[in-house]
């Protein structure tokens, strides 16, 4: 690989690619990324490349690494260019189609988790995207069912294709635009990582977030469209003492507690991620919890 994006017209060694990528892509995880992307390509562990550093790589193969290289140093997630993903555990298909699953986002599932017991109960994911948040819950809780809505066809091929691998029965997937088409449906929980920044934010623009769905980013002037429309519509699909659970920004939290207590959803509270930052928030639907199953 003599420079990223072009590989060499002969056969190099491992200990070679890795140390011309990492110089390539000059990063602080230049390291690990260059061994995951080498890793991936050979169809090999890590551990391979740490024990055969002197093992040769064919011509072709090094050509590939370094479109690899290149598009990781352009800033393409990680995760698209090995295809995989995980989280909450759970190892996860993913592709450009998706946002790529956060470890923040796993709060939302430790809530749900904590308002909800093993019982069986009816469970919505608004936005599933790959599924992740859907796929975990139905992972942790078998007598849950679990719905996913997205309104991207190629993000629910991806999610069901995901659920299928995992072999979790309980989750199913449909088309939608938020509650649009629900009507009627009553849920125990509602969780949804909407989109939530605003359209005009520099950040969209960052190396990371250009390669993502702009639509799974991105919500109206003050990105908050996306949380208006769930917050006001979740009380006419939450049965009694049901729970609406939603991701958003670090600087959102009070508008967000302010929608929900506007819908008419009580005990509104914002909690914070591992990091201190406020990052989700949940109401709970008037009424006595009642069992309607």
């Amino acid at each position: 690989m003599s420079h990223a994006g072009a590989g060499p017209e002969h056969a190099q060694t491992v200990g070679e690619l890795l140390r011309a990528a990492r110089a390539a892509l000059d990063a602080q995880d230049a390291r690990i990324d260059s061994e995951l992307l080498l890793a991936h390509l050979l169809g090999r562990a890590r551990s391979y490349l740490f024990a055969h550093p002197e093992a040769l790589v064919t011509a072709p193969q090094c050509a590939a690494y370094g479109a690899l290289i290149a598009r990781r140093r352009d800033g393409e997630p990680l995760a698209y260019l090995v295809g995989r993903q995980e989280f909450w555990s759970l190892e996860l298909t993913l592709d450009g189609s998706t946002l790529v699953p956060r470890p923040e986002t796993e709060l939302l599932v430790e809530l749900a988790l904590e308002r909800l017991d093993a019982s069986p109960a009816r469970v919505l994911d608004l936005g599933t995207g790959s599924g992740a948040i859907a796929l975990a819950l139905a992972s942790e809780r078998p007598q849950w069912q679990v719905l996913g809505i997205d309104r991207d066809a190629r993000a629910l091929a991806l999610a069901a294709a995901n659920a299928a691998r995992l072999r979790l029965v309980n989750a199913r997937f449909a088309p939608g635009d938020w509650f649009a088409g629900l009507a009627g449906a009553r849920f125990d929980l509602v969780v949804s990582n909407p989109p939530y920044i605003r359209d005009d934010d520099p950040c969209l623009q960052d190396a990371g977030l250009r390669h993502e769905p702009r639509h799974a980013l991105a919500s109206g002037a003050d990105g908050l469209d996306a949380l208006r429309r769930i917050a006001a519509a979740a009380p006419g699909h939450l049965g009694a003492g049901g729970w609406l659970i939603c991701e958003h920004g670090a600087e959102q939290g009070e508008v967000v507690r302010a929608l929900m207590r506007a819908a008419g959803l009580r005990e509104v509270a914002t909690h914070r991620d591992l990091a201190g930052r406020e990052r989700a928030t949940l109401g709970r639907n008037e009424g006595a919890a009642v069992d309607e199953r």
